[in-house]
């Protein structure tokens, strides 16, 4: 039944499947010897670490063949069976040796292995090979799967090879960023936890980190977890405004506005100074009468339906809905800010590019199968809250968001209590969200969406981006500096007419010293002149990745659809929800 559930069934619990496991466990024992059957389960079954197979497994766990494993690595193995991400290894190995005990204590009652055969098997425990934590995007792989589950739900495929988004490079920054971050601020300013994700302006997901420390809690935080947005849910409000006959210049006043018993205050405590803005300022300066005012005045009804048009989920329509009342993940809010970097078209975050059977028949194509992005938002809309963005940035609360190579639009957020932190924010090439707390919602010492979460924000994407050749933001013009890197190539174009495409880089290559590079550029000198050719001008050295789409699984080749998921703060930050 468990094989018949693993090749044909999902993971749903219902009489239903459990009707359908049944007879079809039925065919399969019609059709298979027992060894045959006990063969397909032990060669797709999950076995933690992203690892389907025992062959895959023996090989993430111990580098090796199965067939080179001794009597303590295959029962640590066989222990996995039963709740794979509970007994991995490179999980928790103290767990791990301790159902390698209990299967070995097994083999010896049935008769299979002597007493002293078990016993030296104990006094030579399995080890695990070193370091396959660091390379395990595990946050990553535990959403794919479930991707993949519903992408192949149906198909009647055994094996299937999936094509990923992840960039392992960008996965390493984003989990180095936020955890070095955490680990060293986090007690000070009690936050223990947080999540992150990164994704192309159209929903290609790069990297997920959904805690400090996969071996210590599965729990994705970063496509689980609901929390409440804060200020960072205003820009689905403003977008709602912008549809619906105001502008950037559109004159408000930071006036409290009355919702039953409730009136909203601003961070600052009053319940606003009275004096009239533009609506560009009041989003720059997060304040919180303006947000409430024009989701009373445009409808809530109509908020609702934005966010649900940009498939964001979780928003309540409350009196305070302008605040972010309710809870998203940092998953689906970054795609909700997808939206607006990609020009209003819809960015629905997936991580499947194509999905192949053991035939190497591909069965999902995202680019053959899936429908053209439809246009949520009209280009002018984005374009005019992008504008806006930037400012919370460039003069408003998102500050420490900003980089010094390209532009930045993005929002501060920060809960009642401090309870929630968040960054959203992107660039012409990537959109990140950065959310920091506690899972037991206490609240953090005064961490603002404006202070940690941007920091961490910052420090990722600073090396996210490996060159200049960035596209500017909808809406946007473009950065100075991305104005003197196309003059650059424009210079080199013209001075090298054989040089069909201009190095990129600019001097962001952050893996190289400039004594490799001067190194480098003299070598390539040489290397023209015993050639007979002319030195060329020095090149910046090449981008990280040349490919953004990478295949990614662990020491398998084949990957199953049907088996079960593997699973400093600053004072005076206006993004705050003021206590209700």
């Amino acid at each position: 039944q468990q094989l018949a559930k693993n090749l044909f069934l999902s993971s749903e619990r219902s009489i239903t499947r459990k009707l359908k496991e049944a007879f079809l466990a039925f065919l399969l024992e019609s059709r298979f010897t027992k060894h045959e059957i006990l063969k397909l389960y032990l060669d797709r079954a999950y076995m933690g670490g992203g690892a389907f197979g025992v062959e895959a497994a023996s090989q993430f766990y111990f580098g090796k063949s199965v067939r080179d494993i001794n009597l303590s690595e295959a029962a640590l193995l066989a222990g996995l069976y039963k709740a794979p991400t509970k007994y991995a290894p490179h999980i928790n190995l103290p767990a791990a040796r301790a159902r390698t005990n209990e299967v070995l204590s097994n083999l010896v009652e049935a008769g299979f292995y002597t007493s002293g055969q078990v016993h030296a098997a104990r006094l030579s425990p399995a080890k695990i090979v070193e370091n396959r934590t660091n390379n395990s995007p595990d946050w990553y792989l535990d959403w794919a799967f479930e991707e993949v589950q519903r992408l192949a739900e149906g198909k009647g495929q055994y094996v299937l090879t999936a094509r990923t988004t992840i960039d392992l490079g960008l996965q390493r920054a984003a989990e180095e960023a936020l955890v070095s971050r955490i680990r060293s601020s986090g007690r000070a300013l009690r936050a223990r936890s947080g999540a992150l994700v990164s994704m192309d302006v159209d929903g290609a997901v790069r990297a997920v980190v959904g805690g400090l420390d996969y071996g210590e809690s599965q729990f994705n935080r970063a496509t689980a977890a609901r929390r409440q947005p804060g200020s960072s849910f205003k820009p689905y409000v403003y977008a709602v405004a912008l549809e619906n006959g105001f502008n950037p210049r559109t004159t408000v006043r930071d006036s409290s506005r009355s919702c039953g018993n409730w009136s909203p205050k601003n961070y600052s405590g009053g319940g606003g100074s009275g004096r009239s803005l533009s609506l560009t300022e009041a989003l720059a300066r997060s304040l919180n009468t303006v947000a409430v005012d024009l989701s009373l005045r445009i409808g809530r009804e109509k908020v609702l339906e934005m966010v649900e048009r940009l498939h964001v989920s979780g928003i309540r329509k409350s009196c305070s809905m302008a605040l972010g009342d309710g809870g998203v993940t940092v998953l689906e809010h970054t795609g909700g800010y997808a939206t607006f970097a990609n020009g209003g078209k819809l960015a629905r975050p997936y991580a499947i590019m194509e999905l192949t059977n053991s035939q190497g028949e591909v069965i999902y194509s995202r680019e053959r199968d899936e429908p053209q992005a439809p246009q949520v938002l009209t280009r002018e809309v984005a374009e005019q809250l992008n504008t806006m963005l930037q400012a919370v940035v460039e003069g408003g609360t998102g500050g420490r968001a900003k980089l010094d190579f390209t532009n930045v639009a993005g929002k501060t957020g920060t809960s009642s209590s401090y309870r929630d932190a968040w960054f959203m924010g992107f660039t012409g090439q990537y959109v990140t969200g950065v959310w920091i707390g506690n899972d037991d919602f206490r609240p953090t010492a005064g961490i603002t969406g404006g202070s940690l979460p941007a920091e961490i924000w910052q420090s990722y994407m600073s090396v996210a981006h490996t060159d200049m050749n960035i596209p500017t933001i909808p809406g946007l013009a473009p950065h100075p500096r991305q104005i003197e890197e196309q003059q650059r190539i424009a210079e080199l174009k013209r001075t090298d007419p054989g040089l069909t495409s201009a190095p990129a880089g600019g001097g962001r290559d952050k893996r190289m010293s400039a004594t490799t590079r001067d190194a480098l550029k003299r070598l390539a000198t040489a290397l023209r002149k015993a050639a007979g050719q002319e030195p060329v001008r020095p090149e910046a050295p090449p981008a990280r990745r040349t490919d953004t789409v990478t295949e990614t699984r662990k020491a398998s080749a084949e990957t199953g659809p049907a088996g079960p998921a593997a699973p400093s703060a600053t004072p005076g930050d206006p993004d705050r929800i003021s206590p209700r």
